[in-house]
C-alpha cells in the first residue's frame, strides 16, 4: 500500500463570522493532496475547554493568532513532517505530547486543532473519499438540525438570560425537508417579531438567529411556538433550550440570578418544570446548571429523565469528564464541540464513549464560525442524531446545512434522516 506522507503545513490568520481572528491551516502530502481547515471559536466557554493561544497586545484587541501560527510552523510542522497522513491517532497524539500540557495551552488548542482537521481532510483526499466516509465507512445518518432561532445570553445584545431557543424538525422525512421547514419557520418568526415588537426584534445574533429585546424565556418561547404553529408545523417540531447557566451563576452564593430572581438548584428545577408544563414540546434542556455542580446535575437529570438533559460545559467534549459524570447519572446526553478538546481523535473518542454508554450525541458549531463545513462530515461519521447550529441565514451557518444536503444526495437511498429517533445511539 502506498504511504501518503505529510509533506508540509502552512497556516494563515483569517477572520470568523464575528470579525475575530482565527486560523486556516493547509496540510500538503507527498502525493500532492491537500486538506484545508478553519478553527471555530466560542464566546460562551466553559472552564474545562482546551485553551487557545492568543497574541495579547493591542492588535485585534489582543485576540490575534500569530503566536499560534508560529507554533504550527516552527514546532508542529517539523515534528509531523513525513508522518503517514492516514495515521490520524498518531498525528493527534504526537501533537498532544509535543504540547505537554493537559489543556493544550503551550502550543494552543487552536493551533493543534487546525492541523488535526486539515490532516484528516488531506488523508480523505488521498483516499479519494469524502471525509465522512473516510472517518466511518458505514455512516449514513443525517441528523435532525437543532436550529437556534432566538438568542440571548452572551450570544445576543438583549436581556434574555437563556442563551438559545431552538426548534427541531423531527417530523421531516429527510434533511432536505427539514431545511424547508426551518426556512418557513424562520420567515414566519420574523413576521411575528416585526408585528409584535418592531424592527429591533429582527436584529441578528452571533448564531444567525434573532435577538429580540425581550427578558422573559416564556415570552420568547411563545413567539417561537406561535411561529411554528402559524407556519403549519406544530406536529413536526419539538424544542430545545440552552440555558448556558454558567453565565448567570454566582459562585460565592452558589445561586443563579435568572430573569430578575435568585434561584437555588431546587428553584432552577421548579422554574424549568414550569416552562416544560407551559411548553410540553420542550424535549431538550442544555447546561441548566453550573458545570461543577455534579450533585445538582444528578438531581435535575432524574427530575427530567424523560427529556434530554445535555451537558456542554459540564463535559466539554472530554472523555475524563464523561467518565466522571455518566456513572452518577449527571445529564443523559452530551454536546460534541471539536475545539473544546482540540483534536479530531479526542472529540470522536469522547462522542463514541458517550454513545456506548447510552448518551446521545449532539454535534455542535460554535458562535465563532467560518465557511468550513467540516463539522457536518464529522456529524455523519458519528451517526449523530442531532446537529446544533444557528439560524437559517449567513454563510457561516448555511455552509453546514448545505453540506448535509450534499451528503444526503451522495448517499441517495442509503441516507437515513434521524427524525423522531434523534436520541438513538446505535443506528
Amino acid at each position: 500500500m502506498h504511504q501518503f506522507k505529510l509533506a508540509d503545513i502552512n497556516a494563515i490568520e483569517i477572520i470568523d463570522n464575528r470579525g475575530m481572528p482565527t486560523i486556516r491551516t493547509q496540510v500538503l502530502t507527498s502525493t500532492g493532496c491537500k486538506g484545508i481547515a478553519d478553527v471555530p471559536c466560542g464566546s460562551s466557554t466553559g472552564a474545562y475547554e482546551a485553551k487557545e493561544v492568543r497574541d495579547g497586545g493591542t492588535r485585534f484587541q489582543g485576540k490575534g493568532v500569530r503566536k499560534a501560527i508560529q507554533n504550527i510552523h516552527e514546532k508542529i510542522r517539523p515534528t509531523l513532517k513525513n508522518i503517514d497522513i492516514t495515521r490520524q491517532q498518531e498525528i493527534d497524539a504526537t501533537m498532544c505530547e509535543l504540547d505537554g500540557t493537559p489543556d493544550k495551552s503551550a502550543l494552543g488548542a487552536n493551533a493543534i486543532l487546525g492541523v488535526s482537521l486539515a490532516a484528516a481532510k488531506a488523508a480523505a483526499a488521498c483516499c479519494e473519499l469524502p471525509l465522512y466516509r473516510y472517518l466511518n465507512a458505514d455512516s449514513f445518518v443525517l441528523p435532525v438540525p437543532q436550529a437556534c432561532l432566538i438568542n440571548g445570553g452572551l450570544h445576543a445584545g438583549n436581556d434574555l438570560d437563556t442563551q438559545e431557543y431552538c426548534v427541531m424538525p423531527v417530523g421531516a422525512n429527510s434533511f432536505g425537508q427539514a431545511v424547508e421547514i426551518l426556512c418557513d419557520i424562520f420567515q414566519t418568526l420574523r413576521e411575528l417579531l416585526l408585528q409584535g415588537i418592531g424592527k429591533s426584534a429582527v436584529n441578528s445574533s452571533e448564531d444567525g438567529g434573532f435577538a429580540p429585546p425581550l427578558n422573559d424565556s416564556a415570552e420568547a418561547m411563545g413567539y417561537l411556538t406561535r411561529a411554528v404553529e402559524k407556519a403549519g408545523y406544530a406536529d413536526d417540531v419539538v424544542y430545545a433550550l440552552d440555558f448556558a447557566a454558567g453565565g448567570f451563576y454566582d459562585p460565592k452564593q452558589k445561586t443563579y440570578q435568572f430573569e430578575g430572581a435568585v434561584y437555588t438548584v431546587d428553584g432552577m428545577i421548579d422554574m424549568i418544570q414550569n416552562l416544560v408544563e407551559q411548553f410540553p414540546g420542550l424535549v431538550s434542556i442544555e447546561d441548566p446548571l453550573f458545570e461543577d455542580d455534579w450533585e445538582g446535575w444528578r438531581k435535575l437529570t432524574h427530575t427530567f429523565s424523560s427529556r434530554m438533559v445535555v451537558g456542554d460545559d459540564l463535559f466539554a467534549t472530554n472523555i475524563d469528564r464523561l467518565q466522571q459524570g455518566i456513572p452518577m447519572g449527571a445529564a443523559n446526553a452530551t454536546l460534541c464541540k471539536v475545539n473544546q478538546i482540540g483534536t479530531l481523535t479526542e472529540a470522536m473518542d469522547a462522542a463514541r464513549y458517550a454513545q456506548r454508554n447510552g448518551y446521545p450525541v449532539i454535534m455542535s458549531v460554535r458562535s465563532g464560525e467560518t465557511e468550513d463545513s467540516v463539522l457536518s462530515d464529522i456529524s455523519v461519521a458519528l451517526d449523530a442524531g442531532l446537529f446544533k447550529t444557528g439560524g437559517i441565514r449567513g454563510s457561516d451557518r448555511g455552509t453546514n446545512y448545505n453540506r448535509f444536503l450534499e451528503i444526503e444526495s451522495e448517499l441517495g437511498g442509503l441516507a437515513q434522516y434521524a427524525g423522531n429517533d434523534y436520541t438513538r445511539v446505535v443506528f
